[in-house]
């Protein structure tokens, strides 16, 4: 993450004395905080749905975190863990309006194989990957392709709740309304 924002990391060791890593992070230009959500944000009705997403992210924490958002927001959620529990959810007869997947995955199965194993089975569907990597990082890396629906890690409630209105093909913008 440090060296994905610019950064670096120094390292102190001494036997018997013990250990100190120091963070070096790039201050903000305007001073501003970024996209955090401001206590009591208020999501736009028209950015919250009914739809059914698929919700696939390997860590517990950002899982839980995602699934409670997608719910607050009025989706349903169907949730997994990895690729093949998701390919095994997708094979099934739920109704399924959005993929909402992590990027980089363990277990052999990464968010980009994914889709293209999700979209053999529904042919069109439309995909969101999300990632704490740089979008040029993992452009780079040849992990997802450039133009991709991304949504970057840490998110908040109206950065999801518009990315996927975005996805899903609804004429939203980032105003008030």
């Amino acid at each position: 993450f440090t060296k994905q924002s610019g950064g670096n990391v120094k390292v102190y060791s001494e036997v018997g004395s013990g250990t100190v890593v120091k963070l070096y992070l790039p201050r903000a230009q305007d001073g501003s905080l970024g996209n955090c959500e401001q206590p009591g944000t208020i999501v736009p009705r028209r950015l919250e749905g009914d739809e059914t997403i698929l919700l696939v992210e390997d860590d517990d924490l950002v899982r839980g975190h995602a699934e409670r958002l997608l719910e607050g927001l009025g989706y349903r959620v169907l949730v997994a863990t990895n690729g093949p529990d998701a390919l095994k959810i997708a094979g099934g007869e739920h109704a399924i309006d959005l993929l909402f997947t992590d990027v980089m995955m363990p277990g052999g199965m990464n968010g980009p194989q994914l889709a293209l194993r999700v979209r053999e089975l529904r042919p069109g569907l439309p995909v969101l990957y999300t990632s704490g990597y740089t979008e040029n990082a993992i452009v780079h890396r040849a992990r997802v392709d450039a133009g991709v629906n991304l949504l970057h890690k840490p998110y908040d409630r109206r950065a999801l709740a518009l990315k996927i209105r975005q996805t899903l093909g609804d004429n939203v913008s980032g105003a008030d309304s």
